[in-house]
């Protein structure tokens, strides 16, 4: 077995060969709020990753049988909620009596809005969760994808990225074919590869959320000269974010902001992060 601490300083030696030859930025955002330190996806975990200087966040939007939408990730409810069931299955009213399992309120779509609202320099991923397919048929998920976009754009806000994020191609194809300004990412549950490069070619997306596991620093370069930018995932550790830097990574979640942010200050105050 691989020694962890080992490991970390290895990749850290790396890293600080790499600042060197080169200046990297990485763009770090707080997945689902930090789902291994908070109660993903409520109010809570971003209000407190904000609190802590992220102005980078990762979320996942899902919409009720009744067309309203709520952050969630899964479809099923079990596992985060005091629920059963689908929440695509559900009415609005339904859910926003839900709360969950650590007693947080089940946020909405809207309420999210809100809270980014006013604020700058924002760096926000917005997943369309239209999986299983069967439960966005095209003119469900056409009108999902529709409300995302146009909610999201009437947030007020300076200098912020906005970025629609799945794995399912059919979202990004009706934001490519009626919205031409959105930016796009494409989320592939694979390492990054010559194969992976050519789908984003194909599909004329140029941002890849790719596995770490299986990426190298050689593919990561290779996307950089192909005009590709890599974001790396899962981020549930303090060593898979500097794994992450150590590939060249230009965006890169974390499931634990608060442990990465005061890893990183402490120990590579020279690595340009952007929180």
């Amino acid at each position: 077995m691989i020694d962890k601490r080992l490991l970390t300083t290895v990749i850290a030696l790396s890293v600080a060969v790499a600042s060197f030859a080169q200046t990297q930025t990485i763009r770090a955002f707080s997945h689902r709020g930090g789902r291994m330190e908070r109660d993903e996806n409520t109010m809570v975990a971003f209000q407190e990753s904000w609190d802590l200087g992220y102005t980078g966040f990762e979320t996942d939007v899902r919409m009720t049988a009744d067309g309203v939408l709520f952050i969630l990730h899964d479809h099923t409810l079990e596992r985060t909620t005091d629920g059963k069931g689908i929440i695509e299955k559900m009415t609005a009213d339904q859910v926003r009596g839900l709360h969950t399992k650590k007693g947080n309120k089940v946020l909405s779509f809207e309420e999210l809005c809100r809270f980014f609202d006013g604020k700058d320099n924002l760096y926000v991923e917005w997943e369309l969760k239209t999986s299983p397919a069967e439960l966005y048929p095209q003119d469900r998920l056409e009108e999902m994808v529709e409300k995302v976009y146009q909610g999201v754009k009437s947030i007020k806000t300076k200098n912020s990225m906005m970025v629609f994020t799945s794995g399912d191609y059919r979202g990004l194809r009706y934001l490519q074919t009626h919205h031409p300004d959105a930016d796009l990412l494409l989320i592939i549950g694979r390492p990054l590869s010559d194969e992976t490069i050519a789908i984003a070619k194909t599909t004329g997306i140029y941002t890849l959320g790719c596995t770490m596991n299986g990426t190298s620093r050689k593919d990561v370069k290779k996307a950089h000269e192909e005009g590709i930018t890599v974001s790396l995932w899962p981020g549930q550790s303090v060593e898979d974010f500097i794994l992450g830097a150590y590939l060249g990574c230009d965006r890169m979640c974390t499931d634990v902001p608060a442990a990465v942010k005061k890893y990183v200050t402490e120990n590579f105050p020279w690595l340009n992060v952007v929180y």
